[in-house]
């Protein structure tokens, strides 16, 4: 019985073993889909699995993943289910440790080199100093007393010329040698240092990744795509615009072609390599429901109470918490992506077609898929893909505002086409070809108008004069303070066609019941408070070839002559 429930024991811990057992995954990035704040990412890999429980072990994801956002689903060539989906944050080598010990090793290999060679400076030094010892003992040999004489006869008198010279040569060259090795040994030891901060700098370092469990169960031996998804900040795309108007001739209708563009950019920690790449419109990031607005009351002032002499103290109100954070945000549902062919080449020379994204409009939201597959690094540089290309056929309006400014300016009145709204963003303007500043467009969404400015129309020349300005008082009971203003605007076409004109001047609006003021003169204008704006006058009209239209108005404006008027902004 004791060796059934110890066999039994072991065959629980080796499947236990065996459910334990990691099964390492190697993912790549295969498609991006970016917002206009954030990138939900879509990695795949591939595994095989035998029969049993495992955990596949996801290891190259980023450390900006969010945890809430990650997603495991896949194809498996058996049935193969995913129980839990778990992730950590961990800190593993860098990529290019290999390369970095390598350097390290070569440079400590040099610093100790330097070492060895400083030791032997060190020693050449000693031995200059000793030599140096030795001749300055020279110099006591005339203290000393004669020499005996030897057997021979008397001792042969010194020669103290060569020893003079001995000494000097002496102390020279050792002097040098001693100055010769100290100069090589600050340079040996500020070669030292430089290699020594160098190799601080290439100390080894770490990566913060994100590691995803993924607990799994086959029935039996299979290989599976498994697909990762998961969300990162710090990825961002934003539109811009090219606006080309052809402003056609008196047999030609203008026309606008208006080309949407994208820059992306992303700092999420992995490199976007060879991806299919999708823009969305919609904006996880900017949260998924309204805030909550809270009751509010009036009442009347409470009655001031008598304060006791001694001092209460009272006790703290504790404030309403505040409203709830929003929820999870939603994820982008994923999109297949194709990419378009180059056309084949022509024997003739052809225009250069730039290929445009294909567009998917949901209710919500409008994802345009970039053909073929790009790589954003992780930088922040800018990638720049053209998403969209349309036609339109705008109605071209001159505007003048000749009381600010003399010139007339051509303006293209545009219908937004069904399909995809857009974005804000800044818009490059040309007009037959020739580029003449820049705009901006707000948000549009299909049928809204919109008008576009295209510079300067040299054959719409406007003229602007004052004609009367006066003060005065009228009325015998009651004086009255008046003050009359007379202008004359004169407009002429100078196009082979027709063009529709749009004058716009201004006169003062009241801010006061006892002031009045009145349009007068013999050319009424055709709105009043255009766009809203209180005093704005606008005169619509159409000018045929050659012709001259001129438009006389004015304004009086009446308040008590006891008191003073003052115009402002």
């Amino acid at each position: 019985m004791r060796n059934s429930v110890a066999a039994i024991f072991a065959l629980l811990l080796g499947s236990t073993s065996a459910l334990a057992a990691d099964v390492p995954a190697t993912s790549r990035i295969d498609s991006v889909t970016v917002f206009p704040s954030g990138a939900e990412v879509t990695r795949a890999a591939k595994v095989k699995l035998d029969a049993g429980e495992h955990v596949v072990v996801f290891g190259d994801l980023p450390a900006a993943a969010q945890p809430g956002s990650i997603r495991v689903e896949g194809k498996a060539t058996g049935k193969l289910e995913i129980g839990s989906v778990d992730s950590r944050r961990l800190s593993v080598p860098r990529a290019d440790a290999a390369a970095q010990n390598e350097e390290r090793k070569r440079i400590e290999d040099e610093i100790e080199k330097l070492r060895d060679e400083r030791m032997t400076l060190d020693a050449q030094v000693q031995a200059a100093e000793q030599q140096k010892a030795l001749i300055a003992n020279l110099t006591q040999l005339p203290g000393r007393p004669a020499p005996q004489p030897g057997p021979s006869g008397a001792a042969p008198p010194e020669d103290w010329r060569q020893i003079l010279e001995l000494i000097a040569s002496g102390t020279v060259a050792a002097s040098k040698g001693a100055l010769d090795a100290h100069m090589k040994i600050r340079e040996t030891d500020r070669k030292i240092e430089e290699l020594s901060k160098r190799l601080n700098e290439i100390a080894p370092k770490r990566d913060e990744r994100t590691e995803v469990r993924v607990f799994v169960s086959a029935d039996a031996a299979l290989e599976a795509d498994l697909i990762v998804r998961y969300q990162v900040p710090d990825a961002y795309w934003s539109p811009f615009y090219d606006a080309r108007l052809t402003a056609g001739t008196k047999e030609a209708a203008p026309r606008l072609q208006l080309t949407r563009r994208a820059a992306v950019s992303q700092r999420t920690g992995e490199s976007w390599d060879e991806v299919l790449l999708a823009l969305s419109t919609s904006r996880p990031s900017a949260g998924s429901s309204a805030p909550e607005i809270e009751p509010t009351t009036v009442d009347f002032e409470p009655e001031p109470k008598p304060v006791p002499t001694a001092r209460l103290r009272r006790s703290p109100v504790d404030a309403a918490p505040p409203p709830a954070a929003p929820g999870p945000m939603g994820y982008a549902e994923d999109r297949a992506i194709s990419g378009g062919e180059m056309a084949a080449a022509q024997p003739q020379m052809a225009e250069v077609d730039q290929k445009s994204a294909t567009v998917t409009n949901a209710p919500f939201q409008a994802l345009f898929a970039v053909p073929g597959r790009l790589t954003v690094p992780n930088t922040g540089e800018e990638k720049r893909v053209q998403l969209q290309e349309d036609g339109l056929d705008p109605a071209l309006i001159v505007r003048a505002v000749p009381k600010l400014d003399p010139k007339a300016y051509l303006y293209a009145k545009l219908v937004m086409p069904k399909g995809s709204p857009l974005l804000a963003g800044a818009v490059s303007l040309f007009r037959d070809g020739t580029f003449v500043g820049t705009g901006q467009l707000p948000i549009l969404v299909s049928g809204e108008e919109h008008e576009l400015g295209f510079g300067v129309d040299d054959l719409v020349r406007v003229r602007y004069a004052v004609v009367e300005q006066k003060r005065g008082e009228t009325g015998l009971i009651s004086s009255m303070g008046t003050d009359d203003r007379n202008f004359r605007i004169t407009a002429k076409n100078l196009h082979e066609r027709a063009v529709d004109l749009l004058v716009l001047d201004q006169m003062p609006a009241s801010q006061n019941q006892d002031i009045k003021v009145e349009v007068t003169g013999r050319t009424s204008p055709s709105k009043r408070d255009w766009k809203e704006k209180r005093g704005v006058l606008a005169w619509e009209m159409k000018l045929e070839p050659d012709q001259e239209q001129t438009i006389e108005f004015g304004y009086r404006v009446t308040w008590p002559a006891n008191k003073r008027i003052v115009y402002g902004p």
